[in-house]
C-alpha cells in the first residue's frame, strides 16, 4: 500500500478553530463552543511577574541544583536556557551525528481534501489492526452491516489513540496496547430513529471504547508485525470492566454511589486519550473528555468547572443506565469516578486495572514517567482544556530496578502515593514585548523560569480550605486556588529519555487574548493561537525538584502564510509546515517526533507525523515523515529508528462523512482482501523501510 492513488472526495466545510464540528461534538462535547470552564480569579501571569524570580535571583537559588545536575550527569538545558540561567549545557555545540537508521526525504504536505496515507519514498505501510478485526478465536469476522455488542467485545475497538508495541526478549513477539477514545455513530451505522435499535447500538458503543491488548509477532527484526488472534495476553477493557481506586481518595464519600457504596470500585474507563509505558512495564492511560458521557446539570461549582452539561449525550447511555444520569438518585457522584490516570498490566490479562487518585482528576491527555535522580518516579501530565494547567506527580517511594515478581509488585504501587504539583510560569521579557503577535522579544526567545506548586504533600492537602480527598477529586479547583498558569491546552507531556528535558505540546487556543479570556503571556504568546506551540522545560534541581527553566521550542504554523512562527532558530523557509501539535515521542537517536491533530482546519493540510532534531545545527528542523487520510488525526506515534519502523494510530478517518456517503475509505480502499470493508476504519498502521 505504499503508493496509493490520491482520492479526492466531496468537500465538506470545516469548523472554526482546531477540529471539524463532528469531532468537536463527539470527542469533547463541543468544549470550544461552551463557556470557559476556568473562570477562576487566580492571579494572571502579569500580576505574578512582580513576584517572579529574576535571573540573578534564580541563579543564586539554583546554583546548588545546577551543580548537582552537572555532577550527576543528568539533563542539561537547551541553548537559550543555558544562556539565561548559567547552567552548563552542550546542546549548542555542533557535533557529527551517526547516520540515521530512519533516513527519509520529507514528504510534500497533502491537501485536506485527499484521502490518502502518504509515506516517504523507500517506505511501505499497512494496517496492522483495524476496527472490528477479531482478537479472540471465537470472535466473528467484522461485518459492518451486522454489528453486535457480543461481537465488538471480542474485536478491536474504535478510534484508537495512544499505542505502544512492547517487544518480548528476542524481539520477535510482544504485545500491542492501545486506547479507544470515543465512537462516531454517524459513520458506524445508518440513520435510525427506532428506540430499540438506538438502545442496541448504544450497548455496542460501550464495548467499542476502552482499551485493547493484543499479541503481535514478526519474522525478523525490522520487519512488519502481525496480530496474533487468540494470544494468551489478548484482552479488551471496556466501559463495563472493573477497576480499583488507589490512593488517598479511594473510599471517599466523593466517590461513593448506589452501585459502589464503598467508593473503591468503578466500572469502566472513558475518553481514553494518550498514555505512557512505565519503566516497570505497565501502561498508563489518560481519561480525558469524560464529562461528555454524562447528562448532569452544572448545578455545583465542581460540575461547572469540569464542563458537565444538562444535555443529551452522543451515546444515549443516560436514557437507560442511571450511572450516566447525574440526576439519578444515588449516582450523583458517578462523574467524580472518571478523569484519572489508569494503569494496566499488559502481561497479565487477569489483573485488575486501577485508577490512581493520587495523580489528580482532570482531563488527562496522558502521563509519562521518568525515574528521578533520587530514585522516585516522576509523572508529567497535561489538562487538555483551554486555560487549564500543567501538572507533575512525584512518588513517595523509590523505583526498584530489579526484574523479579517482588520488585514488579512494589513498582505497581508507586503511583498510589506521592506529591502532586501544578506549574506556575514566569517570563523574563518586558510585558510590552509580548504583544500577542508571536513576535520574538528583544532577547530572542520566549523563555523564563517556573515553579511547581504543591497541591498535596506527604499524604495531606497543601491547599488551604480543601481536604486531601477534595484536592484529588476536584483538582482543577485546587489548582485555581494556588494561582497556576493558564495554558493553551497542554496535551502530551513527555520527558526526554536521556536529557530529562520535558516537552509540552500546547495544541492551540483560538480564544487566547479575546474578550473575557486569559490574556497573552510569555509561555502563551500568541492571541487567538490557532496553530499551537511546543515548550521545552528543564528541571533545575533534578527531576523531582520544584524549580524549572523553560523556553518555547516551536511556535507552530505555516511560515508561508503566517509571519510569526519560530522553529528553535532554524531557517523557517526550510521547515515543513506544522500546526496543532498533539502527541510527542522520541527515537533512540534523541530526536523529537510530533503528531498533529487539527491541521485540516488550521492550514488546510492533512494531519501528519514530524521529526524535529533537538541538537546541533539541525535543531528545530521540522520534517514531515507521513500524512494520514482525510479527516483523520495522527495519534500515539512509536518510533523504532534502530529498526527502521514507525507506528501511528489513525483516529477518526472520514469523520465528516456519513454511513451512506463516506469521505474516507481508509485503510481498505476497495481492496478485496479478507475483512476489507468499503468504509473508514480507525487503525494502527506500521511503516517500515522496504
Amino acid at each position: 500500500m505504499a503508493d496509493q492513488t490520491r482520492r479526492s472526495l466531496p468537500i465538506i466545510d470545516h469548523a472554526r478553530g482546531k477540529r471539524s464540528p463532528v469531532t468537536c461534538r463527539l470527542k469533547c462535547a463541543d468544549a470550544c463552543l461552551g463557556p470557559e470552564c476556568n473562570t477562576s480569579g487566580n492571579p494572571e501571569f502579569r500580576s505574578l511577574a512582580s513576584a517572579a524570580l529574576s535571573r540573578r535571583a534564580l541563579l543564586g537559588l539554583g546554583a546548588a541544583g545546577a551543580f548537582t545536575l552537572v555532577a550527576a550527569g543528568a539533563m542539561k538545558p537547551a541553548p537559550a536556557q543555558a544562556a539565561a540561567f548559567g547552567v552548563a549545557g552542550d546542546l549548542a555545540a555542533t557535533r557529527t551525528a551517526a547516520a540515521s537508521r530512519l533516513p527519509f526525504e520529507p514528504i510534500t504536505p497533502v491537501s485536506h481534501l485527499v484521502d490518502e496515507f502518504t509515506v516517504p519514498a523507500g517506505y511501505r505501510w499497512e494496517a496492522l489492526v483495524r476496527w472490528g478485526d477479531p482478537i479472540f478465536p471465537d470472535a466473528p469476522a467484522f461485518d459492518l452491516h451486522n454489528q453486535s455488542a457480543a461481537a465488538q467485545a471480542r474485536q478491536f475497538g474504535y478510534n484508537n489513540d495512544y499505542l505502544d508495541v512492547i517487544a518480548d526478549r528476542g524481539g520477535l513477539t510482544g504485545v500491542l496496547v492501545t486506547n479507544h477514545e470515543y465512537v462516531n455513530p454517524g459513520i458506524m451505522f445508518p440513520p435510525s430513529s427506532d428506540p430499540a435499535e438506538l438502545r442496541r447500538r448504544s450497548e455496542i458503543y460501550k464495548v467499542a471504547q476502552g482499551m485493547t491488548v493484543v499479541e503481535v509477532a514478526r519474522d525478523r527484526i525490522g520487519g512488519p508485525w502481525r496480530i496474533v488472534t487468540g494470544g494468551a495476553r489478548n484482552r479488551r477493557i471496556t466501559v463495563e470492566s472493573e477497576f480499583a481506586f488507589t490512593g488517598p481518595a479511594s473510599g471517599s464519600a466523593l466517590l461513593q454511589t448506589a452501585g459502589d457504596p464503598s467508593g473503591t470500585v468503578v466500572h469502566g474507563t472513558l475518553g481514553n486519550c494518550a498514555g505512557g509505558t512505565t519503566p516497570w512495564g505497565t501502561v498508563l492511560s489518560g481519561e480525558e473528555n469524560f464529562n461528555g458521557y454524562f447528562r448532569a446539570a452544572p448545578d455545583t461549582v465542581a460540575r461547572k468547572r469540569y464542563g458537565f452539561a444538562d444535555t443529551a449525550t452522543s451515546t444515549g447511555w443516560e436514557t437507560w443506565d442511571p450511572r450516566f444520569d447525574g440526576s439519578a438518585p444515588g449516582y450523583e457522584n458517578e462523574g467524580n469516578r472518571f478523569g484519572y490516570i489508569v494503569e494496566i498490566d499488559p502481561q497479565d490479562p487477569e489483573s485488575t486495572p486501577v485508577k490512581h487518585t493520587a495523580m489528580g482528576r482532570f482531563k488527562h491527555e496522558g502521563a509519562n514517567v521518568r525515574i528521578a535522580e533520587d530514585g522516585r518516579a516522576v509523572a508529567y501530565m497535561g489538562d487538555d482544556e483551554r486555560g487549564d494547567y500543567l501538572y507533575k506527580f512525584v512518588s513517595k517511594h523509590k523505583f526498584n530496578p530489579k526484574d523479579n515478581p517482588g520488585a514488579r509488585k512494589q513498582n505497581r504501587r508507586l503511583l498510589s502515593e506521592g506529591d502532586l504539583f501544578v506549574a506556575r510560569f514566569s517570563g523574563n521579557s518586558p510585558a510590552a514585548e509580548i504583544d500577542g503577535t508571536g513576535k520574538l522579544p528583544s532577547d530572542g526567545a520566549f523563555d523564563g523560569s517556573g515553579e511547581w506548586i504543591a497541591l498535596t504533600r506527604k499524604g495531606a492537602s497543601a491547599v488551604a480550605g480543601m481536604s486531601i480527598e477534595e484536592v484529588l477529586v476536584n483538582t482543577r479547583l485546587a489548582a485555581d486556588l494556588v494561582g497556576a498558569t493558564k495554558m493553551d491546552r497542554c496535551e502530551d507531556v513527555e520527558p526526554h529519555p536521556t536529557s530529562g528535558r520535558v516537552y509540552v505540546a500546547c495544541t492551540n487556543n483560538t480564544q487566547r487574548g479575546t474578550a473575557g479570556r486569559p490574556p497573552v503571556d510569555e509561555p502563551n504568546p500568541r492571541a487567538t493561537n490557532r496553530d499551537g506551540h511546543v515548550i521545552e522545560l528543564t528541571e533545575l534541581r533534578g527531576q523531582s525538584g520544584e524549580r524549572f527553566a523553560w523556553s518555547i521550542l516551536l511556535l507552530c504554523g505555516d511560515p508561508a502564510s503566517i509571519t510569526q512562527t519560530y522553529f528553535a532558530g532554524y531557517p523557517k523557509e526550510q521547515v515543513s509546515p506544522i500546526s496543532c501539535p498533539d502527541n510527542v515521542a522520541f527515537d533512540t537517536e534523541g530526536n523529537l517526533w510530533i503528531s498533529t491533530d487539527g491541521q485540516p482546519s488550521a492550514i488546510r493540510k492533512n494531519d501528519g507525523l514530524f521529526k524535529v532534531p533537538l541538537e546541533g545545527p539541525e535543531r528545530g528542523h521540522v520534517q514531515q515523515f507521513l500524512s494520514v487520510p482525510r479527516d483523520a488525526e495522527t495519534c500515539g506515534p512509536v518510533i523504532r529508528a534502530e529498526e527502521g519502523v514507525v507506528f501511528v494510530a489513525v483516529q477518526h478517518p472520514g469523520e465528516e462523512g456519513s454511513f451512506a456517503a463516506p469521505t474516507s475509505l481508509f485503510p481498505d480502499y476497495g481492496s478485496q482482501a479478507p475483512g476489507a470493508v468499503a468504509a473508514p476504519r480507525p487503525s494502527v498502521v506500521q511503516v517500515w523501510r522496504g
